[in-house]
Order: C-alpha cells, then structure tokens, then sequence
C-alpha cells in the first residue's frame, strides 16, 4: 500500500530518470550478432529488460558489469547460440519474448529447441500476431490455444524472407520478423498501415544491416557477416518521463524540466497531446546519433479536452497516463482506434476507467478505447488498484497528487520505473507499507 498526500506545487529538473526501455532490450539482443564485445552504458536494470538479459546470457553472450555499464561479448561462433536445458524464463516482458521468438526460430545450421515461458499475466498475452508471419518464413513454433498463447516451443530451421504486409503497427512484430530474417535465406520486405516504434531499424541500419526504410516498408536484407560491435549510451525513457508531466499538468503553479531524453518522434506523441490540450511543452534537441536525444520542459495550463483516434502506436503505453490528464480537461475527451489496450498487462480500458471511476469521474468503455467527461479527481473511498500492471499502477499513484488516497499492490512499478517512488517522494511525502 502507498498513501500519497495531495501535493502543492512543485518546480523540479529530473536528470535521472530510467534509461529508455524499448532501447536496452535491443541492445541487449543485438550484442548476440556482432563481431566483437560491445559496450552499453546506462541501460535500464528494471525487470522486463533484465529477463532480456538472462535470456540473452543463456543463449551465450558474455556479460561483465562495471557500475552502470555492460561489456556484452557474443558467442564465439556466430549465429551459434547455445540450447538451453530449462525454458527461457521471459517473466512478464512480452518484448523479450516476442523479440526471441523471431531471433531463435531461424537457423542455417544448427536444428535447436527452444522453450519461452513467462508469468501468468504474459503467458495470457497473445502471441499469434508474431506467430503468423513467422510461421509464413518456415517457422516451427508450436503453442497453447492453437498457437496463440505462450509456452512457445521453438524449432529453429531454415527460414526463407517474406513480403508481408502487417494488419497492425506493431514495433514488437515488426522486430521479431526482422530477427528472424537476419538468418534466413533471402530478404523480407515488412510493411505496417502506421509506423509503429522504429528503434529496431533504425540500430540495425546503425549496425551495418543491409536495410532500406521508407515510411512504413522496410526491406531487410539476411546478414552476410557479423554486425558491428557498438558503444551506446542509453538516453531517459520518454514513457516514464511522461508521469511527471503528467503530476505537472495536475498540480497547478508546477514544472519541469526532463533531461537527456530519447526524442525519437515515435516515442513523445503523448507530451504532443498534452501541447494539444493545453499544456506548456518545450523541446530543446541536443544530440542526434542513432536516436535524438534531449530536453522537454513542461509547465501547468488549464487543460482542454482532446480526441485521439490517430497515432494509437505512439502512444499506447501512455494512454492510462492521457486518461488521467483527460479526467481534469475541460469537455469530453474520445480515445478510439486504441484496443490493443484490452491486451496489455491488464485490460487497460477496463483497468483505468474502473480506477478513474473510483475518482469520481464520469466515464464509458468503447470498444476500442474510452470517453472520459472531465471534471476533477477526488480522493476515492477505497484504495486504488494496480491490477499488476506498471503503467497503471505509475498512471493512478501520479493521480493521487491531486486529491491523496492509497493504491496498493504497487509493487509492478518495478518493471519499467524502479525509482518512481523515490523521485515521487521529492514533490509530496509517501508512506509505504509493506506487503503490497
């Protein structure tokens, strides 16, 4: 259980905030190809990347850590991983287990097996999205509910490039198809109806893949050689920044600033949104490398009500957060084109309207997302719920600012933000009770 008083207003500059989530797990998975040991500094330590980590450390990859940087060395043989004797544990990341499905079912020499399992709640995620296409390669993955849901069970085999074009942008199908066609006999062209994250094009293009881009077709080509060895320096999780824009937003007389964070422009359409409703947003561009990197400045306004049927895949993971933001705007607020939120850690429509809600907050389900009739938060009756999801859970403790109350079972916040309770505890004192 967290208490959280409500908060008077507060002018911070956050300087270390979580390393970006999507870019550790592709650090990490991209060490495994290259031609000598690749340093990363500052990857994110929370607990979906670090299941990304072990899985990678089984399959070979040497790791040393010094403080907050990772010396990784790949196999000695390339493209030969090792073969586990117990499944790949992908706890409740499903990037590393999708992203794994595309790396270990292509294979040109070695038949492997190879099992990913993870906890109950990813375990229910579905999988066929990323299953498809592979299959279509050559794949042979075989898993529970007719090949739709994990444990996957992984023959690798000799897989051929495809043109396919996906029903949905997704980053994660995306990459796992581009994983597997690394290693398979000819190229694939992918194409998506709305560009979803492009951090694992735009590494491999880095890396020195054979890969053309253009809009939301890719052509990659299957890797002749080893990629390049790197050094990165992982810049602040955009996703886990946005709740202290957010706690601006609902705290008048507060801002700002978040330093050293990925600008990639698939990453901040939430801050866009809340310039669209009102909010004072500033970008201030640094570094352009492989991905922008720099500051955004966020300072309170009166917010307005927004409706958001468009760029749905740059922003599902701050929707609940958006949610919150919508409960304080003037109007009604209409989120549509959004249900690949029923199929998160929670039902994420269900799970922020059901705490919003509890708010006292007008509010209706939609098939493919929400409407929430703004107004203002008040301290519910009874504690809120994280449903074990770390996005609703960061959404609703930032909620709390607003008006005090309890949510308990928060403990998931450690998935993506272990220290959001810290930085939390610099604009309100919390009380923290264990055994949430």
């Amino acid at each position: 259980m967290i208490a959280i008083q409500p908060a008077k207003s507060f002018d911070l500059s956050l300087d270390q905030l979580p390393p970006d989530k999507s870019l550790s797990h592709r650090a990490f998975i991209l060490a495994l190809l290259t031609n000598k040991p690749s340093v990363v500094h500052h990857p994110l330590c929370a607990k979906d990347c670090l299941s990304t980590l072990a899985t990678s450390k089984a399959l070979g990859l040497g790791v040393q850590k010094k403080r907050h940087t990772f010396k990784l060395t790949p196999p000695r043989d390339f493209l030969r991983f090792s073969e586990p004797t117990k499944p790949l544990n992908c706890h409740n990341s499903g990037t590393t287990m999708r992203l794994f499905a595309g790396l270990l079912s292509s294979s040109q020499t070695l038949r492997q097996h190879y099992v990913l399992s993870g906890d109950s709640s990813l375990n229910k995620r579905p999988m066929g999205r990323v299953i498809v296409p592979l299959t279509q390669m050559g794949a042979r993955i075989d898993g529970r509910a007719q090949n739709s849901l994990a444990p996957l069970s992984i023959l690798s085999t000799p897989l051929h490039g495809i043109n396919y074009a996906s029903p949905m942008p997704s980053a994660q199908v995306k990459s796992a198809v581009l994983l597997a066609t690394l290693q398979a006999s000819s190229p694939t062209t992918f194409s998506e109806p709305f560009l979803s994250r492009d951090h694992s094009e735009r590494m491999l293009k880095a890396l020195g893949a054979n890969i053309q881009i253009s809009d939301q077709r890719i052509t990659l080509e299957p890797l002749s050689k080893p990629l390049e060895s790197f050094e990165w320096a992982i810049p602040a999780d955009p996703s886990s920044a946005f709740y202290f824009a957010l706690a601006v937003v609902l705290v008048p007389q507060s801002r700002v600033l978040l330093q050293n964070i990925l600008l990639n422009p698939t990453r901040i359409e939430a801050f866009k949104v809340l310039e669209k409703m009102g909010a004072h947003v500033e970008f201030y561009p640094k570094t352009q490398e492989i991905e922008p990197v720099g500051d955004i400045y966020v300072e309170h306004r009166s917010l307005k009500a927004v409706q958001i049927q468009e760029n749905i895949a740059f922003l599902i993971d701050e929707l609940p957060a958006l949610g919150v933001a919508m409960a304080v705007a003037k109007g009604v607020s209409v989120v549509r084109n959004a249900k690949e939120l029923r199929f998160k850690e929670s039902d994420r429509i269900t799970t922020t309207l059901t705490n919003l809600q509890k708010m006292g907050i007008e509010c209706h389900a939609l098939e493919d997302g929400f409407e929430i009739v703004g107004s203002s938060l008040k301290c519910p009756k009874e504690p809120l719920e994280s449903f074990g999801d770390h996005r609703i859970a960061l959404s609703f403790a930032t909620a709390l600012l607003t008006c005090g109350g309890v949510l308990k079972n928060a403990t998931c916040m450690a998935i993506s933000f272990p220290q959001f309770l810290e930085i939390l505890g610099r604009i309100v004192p919390l009380k923290v009770a264990d055994g949430s």
